[in-house]
């Protein structure tokens, strides 16, 4: 496709072996009680593959090694085989949210130690945590319905948010022995989870139906309840719902949709960032007035469609972060084949770097560069906050998604398996 010329939280100050300041994905790895033997790294997940390339978390982000996520495939296509609704549900999957191909992997994090892997499957409805010595499964976690997708993880490294798509419900898991914590009720399709810094509170993004063609703004209702859920994340009982229709309304927005996808808040959490279908922009939102408070459209490539059924899942623009220090936002402009450094007090975007279809956006281990997932080229990219520009490229698995900091062994290889 040609390309016009040219994505939670912010850093909780973890004290890692490389003392460095970094975003709250890497403090969730650096947990109390880690080892001092370990290495930061990025995890990116190759959906389509089944696979977890391992990359450094910054400098040249060269490659380190890889991880099979799907070493009991066989077994689990057996399960699936053996029941005609299981196994309507894994073909609806890859038909729909897959573009004709098998979601072996949407999220994953390290457990505090550096171990094991943490992974959700969406084709396999589950959640397993992988030894990353051996290459084998430590345990299994089925969810409710029958898809798994987005994670998250608590401050502290000891407990793991999973979002179950067609059952409206998160789990929370025991990142080490894989037992329900506790589970709770969302809106329809359950998407981006994000635990609060102090680890008090879990906010629940809900999509709602984003694989069918009702994509015109009048069939905006058959796309299902589409909200925040935000659950005390000690006893996972609701303290409230935010629904950003009336919030939109209210702007004159009345065509846009209300499916909040990715979102980060600032690093005082006093404001949230957040994407939602179809839309080429974000929206900031003030938690204390409870209000939409700047709207940011970014540039349309020419030759993207405006069609909105060939956004792929709704998507227009899906991943978004933000600089340790929160200055700078970093936008995934996924239907439009770029990604972009935004400041975020004049929401000024920098330059629009290429990108072929950039499904996510994280921050580096040292908090200088955005690094986005491009799913269309099989690669990563880091761009610098401070210019604006790229910095390198690294090749990756097939169809790359999430990408997470994390932590191995200092010593660590790939497992004899993968």
């Amino acid at each position: 496709m040609p390309v016009f010329r040219r994505r939670h939280l912010c850093s909780l100050g973890a004290a890692l072996a490389l003392t460095v300041t970094v975003p709250a994905t890497a403090a969730q790895a650096a947990a109390p009680g880690a080892s001092a033997a370990l290495r930061e790294v990025m995890f990116v997940g190759n959906n389509w593959d089944g696979t977890a390339d391992v990359i450094g978390s910054t400098g040249d982000f060269g490659k380190i090694g890889r991880i099979d996520v799907i070493p009991d495939k066989d077994q689990r296509m057996a399960e699936i085989n053996a029941d005609p609704i299981k196994w309507i549900y894994f073909m609806a999957i890859r038909n729909s949210v897959g573009e004709g191909h098998d979601q072996f992997v949407d999220d994953m994090y390290s457990t505090p130690d550096g171990r094991s892997m943490v992974v959700s499957r969406p084709s396999f409805a589950d959640v397993v945590s992988i030894d990353l010595a051996t290459g084998d499964i430590n345990w299994r976690f089925p969810v409710s319905g029958y898809r798994s997708d987005h994670m998250a993880v608590s401050p502290d490294g000891k407990r793991v948010a999973v979002s179950a798509s067609t059952s409206n419900t998160v789990h929370v898991l025991d990142i080490v022995t894989g037992k329900e914590l506790g589970r709770f009720a969302t809106g329809d399709k359950p998407h981006e989870n994000i635990f609060t810094q102090d680890g008090k509170y879990i906010y629940n993004m809900a999509i709602g139906d984003v694989n069918t063609q009702t994509d015109a703004p009048w069939l905006d209702w058959t796309k299902g309840d589409r909200r925040i859920t935000v659950v005390d994340a000690t006893t996972y009982q609701q303290v409230k719902v935010i629904d950003m229709r009336p919030r939109l309304d209210a702007l004159g927005l009345k065509d846009h949709s209300d499916a909040v996808r990715p979102a980060v808040f600032s690093p005082d959490e006093s404001k949230l960032y957040f994407q939602v279908s179809f839309f080429n922009g974000f929206f900031e939102y003030d938690l204390a007035s409870d209000k939409i408070t700047r709207t940011k459209t970014l540039p349309k490539n020419p030759a993207t469609s405006d069609d909105r059924t060939t956004f792929v899942n709704d998507s227009r623009h899906h991943g978004i972060s933000m600089s340790p220090d929160g200055k700078k936002l970093c936008v995934a402009g996924t239907m439009d084949d770029y990604a972009t450094v935004v400041d975020r007090a004049t929401l000024q975007e920098g330059p629009l770097v290429t990108a072929s279809k950039p499904y996510w956006a994280t921050v580096s281990g040292d908090g200088r560069s955005c690094v986005v997932s491009e799913s269309g080229t099989d690669q990563v990219t880091a761009i610098d906050f401070a210019t604006g520009r790229k910095v390198v490229s690294v090749p990756v698995g097939d169809h790359p998604q999430r990408v997470r900091l994390g932590r191995v062994a200092a010593d660590w290889t790939s497992p004899s398996a993968s």
